[in-house]
């Protein structure tokens, strides 16, 4: 009697295929899932690797194995692993596939050989390759025919098959800044707010920041405040769903002000309340020069 299938454990996904289907990009766009992978693992090391991630419980709730012919004989023994693997562990396989001419162009454009082509041509490899995995390709989850993509449509292709509901395919980055200070170095994009009224010169509202209700009600308050918000808010909306389709996990937008401690914080603020309600983005707020003297 085989041991009773483990439901209380993380996910496994077996990521495996033709050589110069994607693997590597698979595997990438996983890591940015925060999928822990390991590549060019021998199926020998799979049931070892599984009872570790069952002894660190939570801590690998999900876990991506890279299985292929770089392997070389260890790799034969694939089949007989993954059908082990079902009677004890829930797990999925990924199969990565593309014509053999595509494959071909693949292999030339990088001047690499086949793993498997050892004395004949590129054609002959991705034959062999071919009938060794015939197996594996049949007792496969989910196939993927990479024929047609570039590297970015297959990670969101695999984004999109793999991101758990509700989590977010990109993190936007609002910053407030002061342009004295100098621009930040990694900005996406950067909006300025020097065309809004300075609360610096507001004696009142000097020794408090963009955090404080004061100089935010003061700011919000002027002519354009209003208006730049929604029709920036607006604007960046369909960048931000194009950065998703785009398989752009992380963006910056800059909002600077002279100082960086008015404006700027209370815009970002405002910014994050209305782009945090875009699907599939998570928003966070950071202000780089507020603490300056």
């Amino acid at each position: 009697m085989g041991e009773a299938t483990r439901h209380d454990v993380g996910e496994v996904l077996i990521v495996t295929g033709m050589s110069g289907a994607g693997r590597s990009t698979a595997a990438n766009s996983l890591e940015d899932l925060d999928w822990y992978v390991v590549d060019n693992l021998p199926p020998q090391m799979l049931k070892p690797l599984l009872d570790l991630t069952e002894l660190a419980g939570g801590v690998l709730p999900r876990v991506a194995v890279v299985v292929d012919v770089r392997g070389r004989d260890l790799f034969s023994d694939l089949p007989d692993a993954m059908r082990a693997l079902r009677e004890r562990r829930q797990i999925r396989v990924m199969f990565l596939d593309a014509s053999d001419e595509v494959l071909v162009r693949r292999f030339e454009a990088v001047r690499r050989p086949h793993p498997l082509q050892g004395e004949g041509t590129i054609l002959d490899g991705i034959r062999r390759e071919r009938a060794r995995l015939a197996a594996v390709r049949e007792d496969a989850d989910v196939i993927i025919d990479t024929s047609s993509y570039n590297i970015h449509q297959l990670a969101t292709k695999v984004a999109d098959l793999f991101t758990e509901e509700g989590t977010a395919r990109h993190t936007l980055t609002l910053q407030s800044f002061g342009f004295k200070y100098g621009l930040p170095p990694d900005a996406d994009l950067v909006a300025d707010m020097r065309f809004l009224p300075n609360p610096f010169w507001d004696e009142r509202l000097r020794p408090f920041t963009g955090e404080d209700a004061e100089v935010r009600e003061y700011v919000l308050a002027q002519t354009g405040a209003a208006e730049f918000l929604e029709a920036y808010s607006a604007a960046l909306r369909p960048v931000l769903e194009g950065y998703q389709r785009e398989n752009k996990s992380h963006s910056v937008v800059a909002v600077g002000c002279t100082g960086g401690k008015h404006r700027s914080v209370v815009m970002v603020r405002e910014l994050a309340e209305r782009l945090g309600a875009v699907p599939g983005v998570a928003v966070r707020v950071t202000h780089r020069d507020l603490g300056r003297e």
